[in-house]
């Protein structure tokens, strides 16, 4: 991933078989707590006897856009007959529209990772460039594919005042789903360093925060 947000639950597959910190060379990936490699003739086997009992693949990550023949994966799925959802942190607005745009993606559910004044900080990467999150935002606004857009929530990252301000600037997105941060031994920043925002307190909050998008809804909050 080009991301390092520091709450992330998905610190072996960010950071990746060679990164610093996931071991070195061959058999790196299962040492960083990676399951065994699959080909892709393997998976598309896997995939062709689940024709008729599955509906779609959901391509996740990390960011899957930076993968190199992502087209010609997600055209193989179509040719099964299967939907593509795609998982994205919306950092490479032109690969995402030439997905869409050939028809190669069903549906998009985009991250919006906190209020742009907090955004490098949330991200893990300092100046990052808000621009081409924007432009992709911009893309999904404009109806070309359905789309969610989905926001973790982070006690120590989030304030209710944060929230109004991401907000306010994705105001006209569809569907905005605000989820529970989870720890685990495998958040990129450390376990026990971050919480979830108290279920009330969030349940509070979202009257206000459907005013300004009425899609908002809470997912995964107890």
């Amino acid at each position: 991933c080009n991301f390092r947000c520091p709450f992330c639950h998905n610190a072996d597959l960010v950071l990746g078989a060679g990164a610093p910190g996931a071991g070195d060379g061959e058999g790196a990936g299962e040492a960083a707590g990676l399951p065994p490699a699959v080909t892709l003739d393997e998976f598309f086997a896997f995939l062709g006897k689940r024709a008729g009992l599955l509906d779609g693949v959901c391509i996740t990550g990390g960011e899957p856009l930076l993968q190199s023949g992502i087209d010609e994966f997600c055209t193989r799925v179509h040719e099964l007959g299967f939907a593509v959802k795609l998982d994205t942190n919306g950092s490479f607005p032109g690969r995402l529209r030439a997905l869409v745009e050939e028809g190669l993606v069903d549906y998009v559910a985009t991250d919006v990772k906190n209020a742009p004044e907090r955004y490098a900080e949330t991200v893990g990467v300092p100046a990052f460039d808000l621009a081409p999150v924007q432009e992709s935002l911009d893309f999904l606004r404009s109806g070309a594919v359905p789309y969610e857009v989905r926001t973790t929530v982070v006690r120590e990252l989030h304030t209710a005042d944060d929230l109004r301000a991401l907000a306010a600037w994705i105001e006209g997105v569809q569907a905005w789903h605000l989820q529970s941060f989870i720890d685990a031994d495998s958040v990129l920043g450390g376990e026990g360093r971050f919480h979830a925002w108290d279920p009330d307190d969030l349940r509070a909050l979202l009257p206000e925060l459907q005013a300004v998008v009425p899609g908002a809804q809470l997912r995964g909050v107890d």
